[in-house]
């Protein structure tokens, strides 16, 4: 779009809304980035959250979103509250001419994803949602690879998160967790970046066939599966629970191919347990150097993520996630849910 804000000569002037759970990274990206992005406002509906976050970073305090946006009149909102609350939010901020950097995912409901997209684009504002995985050394030399055709034929791929949420994470945070309307399950939430890597690694989804289960006192699911064929005619399925004992075991994604094999595992994507290939390409030998250690499901991308972010704002780039890119994995969500609850194929693209 022609009418995109840019921002050039001085810092983006960002607030953050939401200072729960993930904002940490949120806030820690910011000021890695602080020669370019400064902090001017948080909100948060707890007083006492906020008067914690307000005296930490600095900075002015709100209780209410549309009371920062008529008061600090920031470049950008960074949205890090329920995934419920995401549309409205965002649709308040494009009102205000306000640019949105959303955590995910963007939605959890297909028609308000569509309608964040409208929204911002009426306004002639930017839409991010955040997928910092992609960001990670592991996955961007697994893209490079399935993007130089090194797999040739993909014929099957496998995705596991095997996590572990405690009923007292569900329980924490005034009860919004694991609820449909302001979170979603195991695939929503939790498993997110993992559904966005079907699309962004391997390509469309043709068709995805759901089970789905909770153990937990939640109303969404903790444990799932989920079968899934590409328009490329590539198969593959993907398995998430809450619910490995006694702690987080895997998040991996594995392609096979006729000219490779490739896995990438440990917690969080984040070790390269397999790599080989019928060709050599330069960048091989530093597969064993892109693996690294976390303690942390969420891995190292928001940092990076943020550097796009702030090219993009500056109009120097496009945006690597934007609302509409933010949709492609909010579709295969939606259409997951929709066979689980019917108990039947769904196809892609959906119907409105």
């Amino acid at each position: 779009m022609s009418n995109l804000p840019v921002i050039k000569g001085r810092k983006i002037r960002v607030a953050v809304v939401g200072c729960g759970r993930i904002s940490k990274n949120h806030f820690a990206s910011i000021e890695r980035h602080s020669d370019n992005i400064e902090l001017v406002a948080v909100c948060d509906i707890d007083p006492g959250v906020l008067a914690e976050h307000s005296d930490r970073y600095q900075v002015r305090g709100f209780l209410s979103l549309e009371e920062l946006l008529k008061t600090v009149s920031p470049d950008a909102v960074i949205l890090c509250t329920p995934s419920g609350l995401h549309s409205d939010q965002t649709v308040l901020a494009a009102r205000y001419r306000v640019n949105v950097i959303t955590e995910k995912p963007m939605a959890t409901r297909w028609v308000d994803g569509l309608r964040m997209v409208k929204a911002c684009d009426d306004a002639g504002v930017r839409l991010f949602v955040v997928k910092q995985n992609r960001r990670n050394t592991t996955l961007q030399l697994l893209k490079r690879a399935v993007t130089e055709g090194r797999f040739g034929k993909i014929h099957l791929v496998q995705v596991n998160v095997f996590w572990t949420r405690p009923q007292s994470y569900y329980d924490q945070g005034g009860g919004w967790r694991g609820t449909w309307e302001f979170d979603g399950g195991a695939f929503m939430n939790q498993a997110s970046h993992y559904v966005d890597l079907l699309e962004w690694l391997i390509g469309p989804v043709e068709r995805v066939h759901a089970m789905m289960s909770t153990t937990r006192h939640i109303e969404a699911e903790d444990t799932g599966v989920v079968n899934i064929k590409w328009r490329s005619g590539a198969l593959g399925s993907m398995s998430v629970t809450m619910l490995s004992y006694p702690k987080n075991l895997e998040g991996s994604v594995t392609i096979l191919g006729e000219h490779g094999t490739a896995r990438i595992g440990g917690v969080a994507v984040n070790e390269i347990q397999q790599w080989e290939f019928e060709d050599r390409r330069d960048y091989d030998e530093h597969v064993k150097d892109a693996s690294y250690q976390t303690t942390s499901v969420y891995g190292l991308g928001h940092p990076l993520y943020y550097e796009n972010v702030v090219q993009s704002m500056q109009g120097n780039v496009a945006a690597e996630t934007d609302g509409r890119a933010g949709l492609k994995s909010l579709e295969i969500l939606v259409a997951i849910y929709r066979s689980a609850r019917d108990g039947s194929p769904v196809g892609l693209p959906l119907e409105l």
